[in-house]
């Protein structure tokens, strides 16, 4: 670079500078530490921190020779960043899913609605805050290094994804994620239909019962029974696909 103040500054720092710019984008969403209730100077300490570690692991150096090239590859690595981060927060967004098709399945949607920062039944709020507790337990942080180390050899740096392969990336993803949700709803929609089966059955011989009376119950005590029961499985397969796509981004749907 051409400017005074650029003689001043080492390939170290702009290499550094240019690792942090796309490992900061990524923590600013990534799963539990990019949440809204973490505060921004904590987040930026994350990425300082991720920085020190998967600067030294990347061979290449980055040294931008003049402004254009600096504002190019600023440009590249914080799209690269938010793009990762993405990825991996669409798993907190299925974790959500499930905890929303179940609420929906076991009459349990409207219970504290609005207690998380999204507004998301309890349900759902009880398995994303389990959940980001497991992986953080389990080595989120460790993964999340690897993917970043991985990212390089994926994208490089001063290098835009190609639209096309992001576009299959992304909507392979999604899919995996929207699978990965109905799949650990699966015992509450089983139970639901089980009881709404069972309670129409019931309707028909005693037209003048009224189910609903000893439906409700029933079906509340199940869902959280159901919840208490399956939970620890549930969040165990949830960490693991987690923790297969940071090891394998591009493994694509099981």
């Amino acid at each position: 670079m051409s400017e005074p103040l650029a003689q001043y500054l080492t390939s170290e720092f702009w290499h550094a500078f240019t690792v942090l710019l796309r490992i900061s984008a990524f923590v600013s969403v990534m799963p539990a530490f990019g949440e809204r209730t973490v505060p921004t100077r904590v987040k930026m300490g994350i990425a300082i921190a991720f920085t020190a570690i998967v600067a030294p692991a990347l061979g290449e150096r980055f040294e931008p020779v003049n402004f254009a090239a600096f504002a190019r590859l600023a440009m590249t690595e914080i799209v690269v960043g938010l793009v990762l981060g993405i990825m991996v927060r669409l798993f907190v967004l299925g974790l959500q899913t499930a905890g929303s098709i179940a609420a929906q399945a076991t009459s349990l949607s409207q219970i504290l609605g609005g207690a998380a920062v999204e507004p998301v039944p309890a349900m759902g709020f009880l398995l994303v805050m389990a959940g980001l507790t497991l992986a953080v337990m389990t080595g989120l942080h460790v993964r999340a290094a690897e993917y970043a180390i991985l990212s390089y050899q994926l994208f490089p740096a001063g290098t835009l994804p190609n639209a096309s392969d992001l576009t299959r990336w992304g909507v392979g993803q999604i899919a995996t994620v929207f699978a990965l949700a109905f799949s650990l709803a699966a015992p509450f929609v089983i139970a639901s239909l089980i009881y709404n089966l069972a309670m129409g059955a019931i309707n028909r011989a005693m037209p003048q019962l009224m189910v609903a009376f000893v439906g409700a119950p029933v079906i509340t005590f199940g869902g959280l029974f159901i919840l208490f029961a399956a939970t620890p499985l549930l969040l165990t397969i949830w960490v693991d696909a987690v923790n297969d796509f940071l090891m394998n981004p591009l493994g694509g749907p099981r």
